[in-house]
């Protein structure tokens, strides 16, 4: 068996991993890049397989950085199967269109600028129209279910716990008469997540490849999440601001919702405090504003048997979790227009998560500046993205080509990720009965990866590699890392390139805030903000120096 890993490496977007067993060749993910202008560049560019020899794909899950280049390879002619849950093609049959249509909304912005530029357009990565057409090669299969797909490779779905029809995927693979079994995680799930069953335990596997998000990261608890919400939605609504939430579509959305209509179960009625804030939280309406997120949320109330237990009874009684007083869906571009024309307090849950593409981006232009307002995050945000930049503290940052003031309060509560933390990733190794001999970790950044590499091999017996893209590794009784092919070399020289623009694009950014503080602001040689810039000014020539070497 070989194992060849070409997304997801080094970097938490764009899982796509090309394993080769039994005399098959099929691929587990084929998601999109997000963040960094040099991985972004890599989604158009030619896969390094050739996609006519793949005989099926896995999908752990409808994220679109797991899935949302399965349009491009069908485009390019794959014609097989791909097996996931049901709730996860049902995901896709609204997720993969939307992306679409995103790729021709950004690609139409993108061309403007280039025909002033006297360039030739661009093809957006593929429309929603082609993205539709990918759907007819989903096969649905269910949780626990021991899928044949030919004599010598089974497979079976486990509930990741991570968002609606997420799968850990068990894979077994007959070969010179011996099993080997491989388990991807896909992404696994924060254990407290609302609605969602958690993650479940595996308890054996000869190999595994498990994300690593938050491999250097806790989580805050569920009850304490509970009351940092209330506090600062409601410290907010005081002010006369409103609060803007950026919501990944599929999952934090729905959770957000349910938390709304829970909380005053969480933290008790008989504290004066906490029922005048819950009254101030329930007195405003609460905006539910993109599409793709309301569809969403119907197909949630569709598959509700994938909640917990008690959630489910509760539904049975007619009381659902995603509906409550003040909860208003607005669809229309016109609605969505309208809510930055009216400034009174409010709660607006927009997509995207990471503030890249979607509404958000309006939302924030129209809130980010206006210090009574707060901009709450509650997912995870990759490098590169808007998202991070405003979570890291920048100033000032560009909207539409447009440079807007971060006046707004800026909040992140990290217990609502739908990843594990360090603690719960540690604890699905430890759950195996008998380990995997070896252990690969994906969809992270490097340092959370090391960490967690060095907390793993201390506390088990298991080896663990961090691999690289392209890194192609044949499982024996020794793991065994191949020479890349020409193809992938070809490929890694030509993103290297991409990412030196890349980070000199960053530098300039970073040496235009600098700059703008220092016009801004009257500062004198004793100032401590002063001594900051001078700090980072000395950074960023660090940085220049290591570049040109």
């Amino acid at each position: 068996m070989k194992i060849t890993f070409l997304g997801a490496t080094k970097t938490v977007t764009g899982s796509n991993f090309l394993v080769e067993a039994a005399g098959k060749k099929f691929l587990v993910d084929c998601g999109m890049y997000q963040g960094k202008m040099a991985e972004e560049m890599e989604n158009s560019d030619p896969f390094v397989y050739d996609i006519h020899d793949i005989d099926f794909m896995l999908l752990t899950h409808a994220h679109i950085d797991h899935s949302g280049r399965i349009p491009k390879l069908y485009n390019e002619g794959y014609r097989g199967k791909i097996y996931a849950t049901k709730a996860t093609c049902d995901l896709c049959g609204i997720m993969l269109p939307d992306s679409g249509h995103i790729q021709e909304v950004e690609i139409e912005w993108k061309n403007r600028k280039r025909m002033r530029e006297s360039k030739q357009p661009l093809p957006p990565l593929y429309t929603a129209e082609e993205a539709y057409r990918c759907l007819e090669l989903f096969e649905p299969v269910s949780y626990d279910d021991i899928v044949e797909i030919d004599d010598n490779i089974s497979v079976r779905f486990n509930d990741a716990g991570h968002m609606l029809g997420s799968a850990i995927i068990e894979i077994w693979a007959i070969e010179e008469g011996k099993t080997v079994k491989v388990v991807f995680t896909g992404d696994l799930g924060n254990n407290d997540l609302p609605l969602l069953d958690s993650p479940t335990m595996i308890s054996n596997a000869d190999y595994l490849i498990m994300e690593s998000t938050y491999g250097n990261r806790l989580h805050v608890r569920n009850d304490d999440k509970a009351k940092m919400f209330l506090d600062i939605v409601s410290e907010t609504l005081d002010n006369g601001g409103r609060v803007i939430i950026p919501s990944f579509a599929v999952g934090r959305t729905q959770e957000i919702l349910y938390e709304l209509d829970k909380l005053k179960d969480d933290i008790g009625h008989n504290d004066p405090e906490f029922a005048r804030k819950y009254d101030t939280l329930m007195k405003v309406p609460v905006y539910v504003d993109s599409p793709l997120a309301i569809s969403a949320t119907e197909v949630f109330k569709k598959n509700t048997e994938l909640f917990e237990d008690e959630i489910q009874e509760k539904i049975k009684r007619g009381d659902n979790p995603l509906e409550f007083r003040g909860l208003q869906f607005t669809q229309t571009a016109d609605e969505s227009k309208a809510l930055n024309e009216d400034f009174s307090p409010a709660i607006i849950l927009s997509a995207s998560g990471m503030c890249d593409v979607g509404r958000i981006k309006h939302h924030l232009k129209h809130n980010l500046w206006n210090p009574k307002s707060t901009i709450l995050f509650v997912g995870y945000q990759a490098p590169g993205t808007l998202g991070r930049s405003i979570v890291e503290g920048a100033k000032k940052v560009k909207i539409f080509g447009e440079e807007i003031a971060v006046n707004a309060r800026i909040e992140y509560i990290e217990g609502y990720s739908g990843h594990a933390d360090q603690t719960w990733l540690l604890n699905f190794v430890y759950s195996f009965t008998n380990p995997p001999k070896h252990i690969f970790l994906v969809h992270g950044e490097k340092e959370g990866q090391k960490v967690l590499k060095e907390r793993i091999e201390e506390t088990s017996e298991c080896k663990v590699t961090i691999p690289s893209f392209g890194d192609c590794y044949e499982l024996k009784e020794d793991v065994v890392l191949l020479e890349k092919t020409e193809t992938v070399k070809r490929y890694m020289e030509e993103f290297d390139k991409l990412d030196l623009l890349d980070r000199i694009e960053q530098l300039k950014d970073n040496i235009t805030d600098i700059e703008t503080a220092i016009i801004d602001k009257s500062l004198d040689s004793k100032d401590s903000e002063l001594r900051k810039l001078d700090e980072r000014v000395k950074d960023i020539q660090k940085q220049i120096q290591n570049l040109i070497k």
